[in-house]
């Protein structure tokens, strides 16, 4: 099991602490200011004015980071699993490239739809659907959150969905969304088991989640791979669900609920006595420690989006919508 220790997340803590002990209220009003009265109101998470202004300075930062392969201009901007796929991306980027990316292209984004929940205490969050120069025809949802009024929103999931797939979500009558607690036991799952309940289908199968690509698809696939002439590779999927990596679910019109929520994975490739592990392409061998003699540890961090339905309604399986996994590091043996 991993635990999030990153200074990152530790200076939060910190941060937190500090802001819990001066502020004894907190209400956001109708332009965005805030003022004090405590955690316990429900509010909505924040304005689509200030929603706008945070994918904007999200793109802006994504977009330096990304041209010059260096991670610390989008740090403040993105956390949980993006955050590790994003810096694992640009560190590989960079050892490759030192002097910056060749081959960039700026990511544009557009026609974005905010969907912003009301809820009590932190994090505060909402979910941008927005349409992209990248992806072809999909919809790009990022999932934005921040644990104080004194810090910047940050991209904690991010999930390419096509059009038709992007469920419509209940709203109350001023447009603001439903936040689903992790703990809802209203659901087919949990959102807080979620992780967990998907590491153990991936690794034992089940009927908790209806077939597809990333259900399904991926254990076939697992099994191809697992045995291959002079090559045996094994797999390790564990949950993510502390601190930044916490679920985060929105109710959707039919009474279930669309859950972000990450996995950490481990493949472990063995090569038999007097072959060898397949030679990988420059990226993987930037993020790889250690000489890579009989074995290669790949570890994964991926970020899902899952469609959750109430209890007891239709097939009653989770339905795994979209998954974005990106090496994070790997260790030659």
């Amino acid at each position: 099991m991993t635990r999030d220790r990153s200074p990152r997340r530790l200076r939060r803590r910190d941060r937190n602490a500090l802001i819990a002990a001066s502020l004894t209220v907190l209400s956001l009003t109708a332009s965005g200011c805030v003022v004090v009265h405590g955690e316990r109101e429900v509010l909505p998470a924040t304005t689509k004015a200030e929603a706008a202004r945070a994918l904007e300075k999200f793109t802006d930062a994504y977009n330096e980071a990304d041209k010059a392969f260096d991670s610390s201009l989008d740090a403040d901007y993105v956390t949980g699993a993006l955050a590790d796929i994003d810096a694992a991306r640009l560190k590989a980027g960079h050892a490759n490239s030192p002097g910056g990316n060749t081959g960039y292209v700026p990511l544009k984004l557009s026609d974005a739809k905010f969907t912003i929940p009301k809820k009590a205490g932190w994090p505060r969050w909402f979910v941008a659907d927005t349409a992209a120069n990248k992806g072809g025809s999909a919809r790009w949802l990022f999932v934005f959150t921040r644990d104080s009024q004194a810090e910047p929103f940050q991209v904690a999931y991010l999930t390419l969905l096509a059009p038709d797939s992007v469920p419509e979500f209940r709203k109350d009558k001023d447009g603001w969304a439903e936040a689903v607690p992790a703990t809802s036991a209203e659901l087919a799952v949990r959102p807080r088991d979620l992780s967990r309940q998907y590491a153990t289908y991936l690794k034992s199968g089940g009927n908790l989640f209806a077939d597809g690509e990333h259900t399904s698809g991926w254990r076939k696939a697992r099994t191809k791979d697992a045995r291959r002439p002079g090559l045996v590779t094994q797999y390790i999927d564990e949950p993510r669900t502390d601190g930044d990596y916490a679920p985060l679910a929105l109710r959707t019109a039919d009474g279930g609920a669309l859950v972000f929520f990450a996995t950490h994975h481990y493949e472990k490739e063995t090569a038999a006595a007097g072959t060898s592990v397949p030679a990988q392409n420059k990226d993987v061998q930037a993020l790889t420690k250690g000489e890579v003699k009989q074995s290669l540890t790949l570890e994964f961090v991926s970020n899902e989006a899952a469609l959750d339905p109430r209890t007891g309604s239709g097939g009653g399986k989770v339905s795994m919508l979209g998954r974005i996994q990106g090496l994070t590091a790997a260790q030659g043996e």
